[in-house]
């Protein structure tokens, strides 16, 4: 085997591998995130509870679009 095909090939293999398993990470992450939302309704009332008031459902749904239009 010729030494710059020795040099060469360890090297592209670390690149791909790199590659795909960036992209295989992030495929699993958004599909996590899609499935376990970071905050949903009942934790923006739960914290809100725990700050004294009792939100109104017109609030909830204004937190909830206002962190829909954040990402």
């Amino acid at each position: 085997m010729p030494l710059w095909l020795e040099i060469v090939l360890p090297i592209v293999t670390l690149l791909v591998g790199l590659v795909v398993g960036f992209i295989l990470a992030r495929k699993y992450f958004k599909n996590y995130l899609e499935k376990n939302p970071p905050i949903n309704e009942q934790m923006i009332r739960a914290m809100m509870s725990q700050m004294g008031r009792t939100p109104s459902e017109k609030q909830v749904r204004q937190v909830m679009a206002s962190m829909k239009q954040a990402k």
